[in-house]
């Protein structure tokens, strides 16, 4: 019996399923194998520890000697792609009963502590004003929880709803000048912890007005910016056309002036013909007495003899009609 049972080889297998592939599958692990749904990592058979060409190879092996019966699996400088499904199977060489029965599953996953967080202040901490103080950390399995904390100058701990654990945002409303201090963020998971700070100065109403008026001031600048250049752009607008009306003036002075009309050129030949009797007659001296009726064409001075005065006076004086 002892004999028989010493000529029974045990066959020993460790395999993985990594998190990405399908579980595993019991009694069906021989055609995962086969159809390399699962890979093998470490085996023994007669004497012979064979680990295999895996990202594994350098950091794994048996934790105790096959015959202890103790078939432990060591795993150092554990990674987070090492998470996954490890199984055991222990058969028997020849016998085929044992096959798929033998198994023992275990699921690992490699915890990774926090990275160094980052803190981060959202708005502007003035009296009065609302701001938001955020932290995250980039790696971290499983994902950290955020807890923030004022240290100076006094102790302060916060919880929801100003506080989101799972974010790492803080919501500090209606600042006021106590509310100035150091925060202090800590994300945390099973495998670690890390802190970040970020120190919160509050600032006087006075200052925040001051910006207030800096930006304003900074508007008016400018709009009175835009209102120069669009007034200089009207300005030389109108001046181009004031300018091309003075052009179109002076080609219309240059132009040729109208012809006369024919009917407006010469007076008729007849009434030349009278305008020119009339003047003669008007110029030439009166050759005779009959022609000069009325007019007196050599007039003589009066006599300074005073009896010419008196037979004028003695004889009537004739009047000419």
């Amino acid at each position: 019996m002892e004999s028989c049972h010493s000529r029974r080889k045990p066959y020993v297998t460790w395999l993985l399923d990594k998190e990405d592939a399908d579980p595993f599958q019991v009694g069906t692990w021989v055609i995962e194998v086969t159809t390399q749904e699962v890979a093998p990592i470490l085996s023994y058979l007669d004497g012979v520890v064979k680990v295999e060409e895996t990202e594994l190879k350098p950091r794994l092996g048996f934790l105790y000697p096959v015959l202890t019966h103790n078939i432990s699996l060591f795993i150092n400088a554990t990674r987070e792609r090492d998470s996954g499904q490890y199984m055991c199977t222990v058969n028997v060489v020849d016998d085929v009963t044992s096959t798929g029965k033998n198994v023992g599953i275990i699921n690992l996953t490699v915890l990774v502590p926090p990275a160094l967080p980052t803190c981060r202040l959202q708005g502007h901490p003035a009296v009065g004003t609302n701001v938001t103080l955020s932290c995250s950390s980039e790696k971290g399995k499983p994902q950290p929880n955020y807890q923030w904390h004022r240290t100076a100058p006094t102790m302060q701990v916060f919880f929801p709803p100003a506080q989101d654990s799972n974010k790492g945002t803080l919501k500090l409303t209606n600042l006021s000048l106590d509310m100035a201090g150091l925060y202090v963020c800590k994300a945390e998971n099973p495998a670690g912890s890390a802190e970040c700070s970020i120190l919160l100065e509050v600032h006087s109403t006075g200052s925040a007005n001051a910006i207030i008026a800096g930006a304003v001031l900074g508007s008016l600048g400018a709009l009175a910016t835009v209102v120069f250049f669009t007034r200089q752009m009207v300005g030389y607008r109108r001046k181009k056309r004031d300018s091309q009306e003075e052009v179109a003036n002076e080609i219309k002075e240059d132009a040729t002036a109208p012809k006369t009309p024919t009917w407006a050129r010469s007076p008729p030949a007849d009434a030349v013909s009278k305008t020119s009797t009339l003047s003669s007659l008007a110029s030439a001296p009166c050759a005779r007495a009959s022609h000069c009726y009325g007019r007196n064409p050599n007039p003589k001075p009066s006599p300074s003899n005073p009896n010419d005065s008196k037979i004028g006076e003695n004889h009537p004086k004739m009047t000419q009609y």
